[in-house]
């Protein structure tokens, strides 16, 4: 009967990575000035190594099937918060709106304020990646990346970039920001996939 109501710490243990410690707050780590981007003035692009390169606004946005995900979010500077509740499109379901060319290997997430990270389409796609706009049932903050971010918990949380302008999806792969300055390329927090070698 209360076998779910008592959670042991020891399972919660088991969904941290190595080299992690468990937040019930949900810190705010950002390089940079934080953007002020309102929803009405998000344009979203999709191109490159499309057959039509497309730019969805924010009502665009909101017509396309809103999917809730709750997921455990890993920061690479150690922290992990569980059970993280999102709201928005799921990037299967964004997909739907774009035809890939056979070429395209990798996307480079652009981001108002000149941010960008890079990933795999194999990491891209995955069915829990999410376009979120909301955070625990509130509009998503603007220190969170509000009003729009991605969100790839399997990867560390670098990789799930705030205020998100566009999607270049590419022949081969590209740098972002924090690759380029010393992270790794795909940030796997199982494997403390950290810094480059």
């Amino acid at each position: 009967m209360f076998g779910n109501f008592f959670k042991p710490k020891n399972l919660d243990r088991e969904r941290v990575p190595p080299g992690q410690v468990l937040t019930e707050k949900f810190p705010v780590l950002t390089y940079g000035p934080t953007p002020s981007v309102r929803p009405e003035e998000v344009k979203l692009e999709i191109k490159g190594q499309v057959e039509a390169a497309k730019t969805l606004g924010w009502q665009d946005l909101l017509a396309l099937p809103q999917s809730d995900l709750t997921a455990d979010f890993h920061c690479v500077t150690r922290w992990s918060k569980l059970d993280v509740k999102w709201c928005g499109i799921r990037v299967p379901d964004l997909m739907q709106q774009v035809r890939l060319r056979p070429e395209a290997q990798a996307v480079l997430v652009h981001c108002y304020g000149g941010y960008t990270t890079n990933l795999s389409l194999e990491d891209f796609l995955r069915a829990e990646n999410i376009l979120a706009h909301t955070l625990f049932g509130q509009p998503l903050p603007r220190e969170h990346g509000g009003p729009l971010r991605l969100v790839v918990p399997h990867l560390y949380a670098w990789k799930s970039a705030k205020w998100v302008r566009g999607f270049e999806f590419l022949d081969k792969e590209e740098l972002g920001f924090w690759e380029v300055n010393g992270y790794h390329r795909r940030g796997d927090p199982w494997k403390e996939e950290r810094f480059s070698d």
